[in-house]
């Protein structure tokens, strides 16, 4: 609730998608994953919809590899988010 991050173990039914209104994580490193994943979903709510989206495009292009084994992208916060 102050914005601090408490270890411990729980459930949660937390589903990010874009609005989600990120508290205390401002960038992140994780592969490249497929465009019509859950997770697309997650980066876009952090960085934005239209910017992942142009990422996937310069990554098919480049022929990055997806998937776990993949190349990995550092992403940030949208500015305005």
């Amino acid at each position: 609730p102050e914005g601090k991050v408490i270890p411990g173990a729980a459930e949660t039914r937390l589903f990010i998608t874009p609005g989600y209104e990120f508290k205390v994580c401002d960038a992140m490193v994780t592969n490249f994953h497929l465009p019509k994943s859950t997770l697309v979903m997650l980066v876009s709510a952090l960085c934005g919809r239209d910017e992942i989206l142009n990422a996937y495009k310069h990554a098919v292009e480049e022929k990055y590899r997806f998937f776990s084994y993949g190349d990995a992208c550092f992403l940030e916060k949208k500015a305005n988010s």
